[in-house]
């Protein structure tokens, strides 16, 4: 009898642990569709904003401590100011939101609250006179984010993902030095800043998740 309840246990446990697999692959498989569809509508604004003659980045850019560009704080990431600034920004979006998406178990959304929201408002704040557009932005905050990250935990899982960042990306770190016409440092300086701090301020339970703490964000 007992060798039988320690075998119904065994398949007890196993039939979690599936089910804990199943639920996390879920979550996995969904949010890399999100990041497709978002990288899909990047692409798609860029269309558009081609066909009319890039009218909309001087209506909805950010422009720095003007309230008519208060909205840019959101919309600056889905504008680009030519098909090969976007090209530019599309391999670190799908590498570092593919890190992001294989190695947070929960908090996404938040992180990506904090980048857009932190990174946006301190450029809206402190930029400097001009239309800031681009994606580049949300990039470093990613990179930022995931540097910070490995640091604040420690894990093998989120050091493994900062070293992946560091070596693919670490040059990027000169685009936060002024002194590039055209490009919005302070867009890449701010969102770096603010990536680390999500690091700081959010955990997402990266290692040894469980199938309670899975957020379907």
């Amino acid at each position: 009898m007992q060798r039988a309840k320690a075998v119904e246990g065994a398949v007890g446990t196993t039939t979690v642990a599936n089910m804990m697999n199943r639920d996390h692959m879920r979550v996995f498989f969904r949010r890399t569709a999100a990041l497709a569809a978002f990288v899909a509508l990047l692409w798609a604004v860029q269309v558009v904003n081609w066909i009319t003659g890039y009218g909309l980045n001087p209506a909805f850019g950010l422009i720095p401590r003007h309230g008519s560009g208060l909205d840019g704080v959101i919309a600056m990431p889905l504008l680009h100011g030519s098909f090969s600034h976007l090209m530019a920004n599309t391999p670190p979006l799908l590498v570092m939101g593919g890190l992001l998406v294989a190695t947070t178990t929960r908090g996404l959304l938040s992180v990506n609250a904090v980048v857009i929201g932190l990174g946006g408002a301190l450029v809206w704040l402190f930029g400097s006179s001009a239309i800031h557009i681009g994606a580049s932005g949300l990039v470093f905050g990613w990179f930022g984010f995931l540097i910070a990250r490995g640091l604040v935990d420690r894990s093998p899982i989120t050091l493994g993902a900062a070293l992946v960042v560091g070596v693919l990306y670490g040059s990027i770190l000169w685009g936060v030095l002024p002194g590039q016409p055209g490009v919005s440092w302070e867009a890449h300086l701010f969102g770096a800043i603010a990536g680390a701090g999500a690091a700081f301020l959010i955990r997402t339970h990266v290692h040894a998740p469980r199938l309670g703490s899975v957020d379907l964000d």
